[in-house]
């Protein structure tokens, strides 16, 4: 049951549309590299397709009806949008949900340290990584400070073309045999991502010179220049979430220009479709619901995360506002609803045949991929779709002249995954993971194709539209 290229079936008018679709993407995964980020600008995104925050529809008084959207923001790192349809909500909802968070390396609450004159800032990193592909490549500093005074302080260092940029250093080939003998896993340990981000030591003259401490000068110098330039000192660093991440814009890759090469594509090309999708069906027979959420990438836990209460707390808002009051018709509709759980699959890479079962395994450009089950070795923490719901989805896929193909990720036993699937499975919904696939996932750099972006869209809009 081999799928088509989905580049064989586009008209004129698909393909202005997949490049208009996919210039935006760039931007957004260009401009937003923290899930605060990606957030903001959903947020932003939302207001001007004319939703309206929750709790000012709580404060108003505002009964809820058909054609009305609305949204709600959890602490800055998770959102849900909600479009009301015609539709009892008690017969359940439509639901897209992607995760905004991606692997990455977080600065501890201490992160400064010199060393022979030298300033390195100390990580954590965040999510699965190769630890090895992190070294040696320019990296950019994105996140807040948050100040006792209640201020907060945004940064983002290393992006502009005029910013300085960071790095984790690597050991020179010419010295490097025994480095070399070790494991992949261990050729670069975690305590060794120490970011580069000074050199220069401050300079005392004059009468002052002779008192001074001329310990940690090359620190000194960057303290000065965090005070003038955000008005932060180090302690303030004991309440910052700062993320370090490739420095640079998304890309377009090949001489065709047929894929994106960029950071964050897991989650973000199936964060960024399902938004837009969510925002570009304006009347609905069935109340669509998008959520963008943190913390996948570390088990979904956190107040932030899909465990949380969040969700469901939001959902009993929107009934209360919609006239459904009780725990009764939330648990209906929660029950009665259908979702997409949006998260990217591992494509199939050529270089590395060995590690996938190619009769079951998503291709660049065939389209958007479902995974009727994840987990690992034996299904081990996935949800398993069933398969009347298997059958449904690929009745509105059809009926919506979606491309689209399944797949498992990667060979029996060899390794696997998961995603936020399993959690909305307990409130009984019919919930299948869904999305693009990927080449170098968790990587700095991650590849797409163009065309299964454009996919992912179509079929999150179709699923909107007809399921």
């Amino acid at each position: 049951m081999e799928r088509k290229n989905a580049w064989k079936t586009y008209t004129a008018e698909q393909l202005d549309e997949l490049h208009y679709l996919c210039e935006g993407y760039k931007a957004y995964i260009s401009d937003n590299k923290t899930e605060r980020e990606c957030c903001d600008a959903a947020v932003e995104m939302a207001r001007e397709g004319g939703y309206v925050e929750l709790g000012e529809a709580v404060a108003a008084g505002k009964q809820l009806k058909a054609g009305d959207k609305v949204y709600v923001v959890n602490r800055g790192k998770s959102l849900m949008l909600v479009n009301l349809g015609t539709d009892d909500l008690e017969a359940g909802v439509n639901i897209l949900g992607a995760h905004i968070d991606s692997p990455r390396m977080d600065l501890k609450q201490n992160p400064l340290e010199e060393k022979n004159d030298l300033l390195t800032l100390d990580t954590h990193y965040y999510g699965g990584i190769k630890k090895y592909q992190w070294v040696t490549i320019p990296l950019a500093i994105h996140g807040v400070v948050a100040k006792k005074d209640g201020s907060i302080v945004n940064v983002c260092v290393g992006e502009d073309e005029g910013d300085p940029v960071f790095c984790v250093t690597d050991l020179l080939i010419h010295l490097s045999q025994e480095q070399l003998t070790k494991e992949a896993s261990k050729v670069i340990d975690g305590e060794m991502l120490d970011v580069l981000c000074g050199g220069r030591p401050v300079v005392i003259e004059g009468d002052d010179a002779k008192k001074a401490d001329d310990k940690d000068l090359v620190k000194k110098g960057v303290l000065a220049i965090l005070k003038e330039t955000l008005d932060i000192e180090e302690e303030d660093l004991l309440s910052a979430e700062l993320e370090v991440v490739p420095a640079g814009p998304a890309r377009d890759l090949g001489f065709d220009r047929s894929m994106i090469l960029g950071y964050g594509q897991d989650d973000r090309s199936c964060a960024y479709t399902s938004l837009v999708a969510q925002l570009d069906e304006k009347d609905v027979r069935r109340t669509s619901v998008c959520l963008l959420v943190d913390k996948e990438e570390v088990g979904s836990v956190g107040a932030t995360g899909m465990t949380s209460r969040f969700f469901e707390n939001s959902m009993a808002e929107v009934l209360a506002l919609a006239g459904k009051q009780g725990d009764l018709a939330l648990r209906r509709c929660l029950t009665n609803s259908q979702m997409l759980s949006s998260d990217v699959s591992a494509g199939f890479d050529p270089t590395f045949a060995s590690a996938f079962e190619a009769k079951n395994s998503s291709y660049l450009g065939r389209g958007l991929t479902f995974n009727k089950f994840t987990g690992a070795r034996g299904k081990h923490g996935s949800n398993d779709a069933d398969a009347e719901y298997v059958a449904k989805i690929r009745r509105v896929m059809d009926e919506g002249g979606v491309n689209w193909q399944t797949a498992e990720l990667g060979r029996v036993d060899l390794g696997g995954g998961g995603t936020i699937a399993y959690i909305l499975a307990e409130y009984g919904m019919s919930v299948i993971d869904c999305g693009v696939p990927v080449l170098s996932m968790h990587s700095p750099w991650e590849t797409t194709s163009k065309a299964d972006i454009y996919e992912a869209y179509r079929g999150y809009r179709s699923f909107l539209e007809r399921a």
